[in-house]
């Protein structure tokens, strides 16, 4: 696997090509920036990183995310907080469809593995469908295990299983990611 870092206008033209294309201005719940602030609040500064996973790593996220997730790319783009020199934790930014229309979720991921904070980036869905923040906040804490499923100790939305499906599929995807990439890694020189 190979890691890159981008610099900041890189992150930011990356960025605007994914809400033109998973959300609109109405949709659109906060800005990625705006999402990072809110999940590093301390941090020194947040790299931007990407990694290029090859088969078998890709074939390994997959495996990890269990069945039904799907890993759909190689290419994985990552935010490493830093503070006072040390990681601090990892964003993951996933646009996923929910029913017919787009979400995109930040999955923060802290450096114990577990999940640290959940976003709505964006949420193309009618507004009755959106995951509440109360029903997300059963998903923090969580590392990837077989219990971080509708099937095991996740409870459903009534009215929005789809939506409860897909969020819990990306953290699943996110937390299988990060265990495949080692974002924690230094760059090569």
């Amino acid at each position: 696997m190979a890691l890159l870092s981008a610099p900041p206008a890189v992150t930011a033209a990356a960025w605007l090509a994914v809400v033109a294309s998973a959300a609109p201005a109405a949709g659109q719940t906060l800005t990625q920036d705006e999402a990072l602030a809110l999940a590093f609040p301390d941090a020194d500064r947040v790299e931007r990183r990407t990694a290029y996973l090859d088969d078998a790593e890709l074939a390994r996220a997959a495996e990890l995310a269990g069945p039904g997730v799907e890993v759909p790319s190689a290419v994985v783009t990552f935010y490493v907080a830093m503070r006072a020199g040390a990681p601090d934790g990892v964003a993951y930014f996933d646009a996923h469809r929910v029913r017919t229309l787009s979400e995109v979720l930040m999955v923060v991921v802290g450096a114990d593995d577990r999940i640290r904070r959940l976003e709505v980036v964006s949420f193309r869905e009618p507004p009755e469908y959106r995951p509440p923040a109360g029903w997300l906040g059963q998903l923090l804490d969580r590392p990837l295990e077989d219990a971080l499923s509708l099937r095991g100790d996740i409870a459903g939305i009534t009215g929005a299983t789809l939506t409860a499906l897909a969020v819990t599929r990306a953290t699943r995807r996110a937390l299988a990611l990060h265990e495949v990439i080692d974002p924690f890694a230094p760059l090569p020189r």
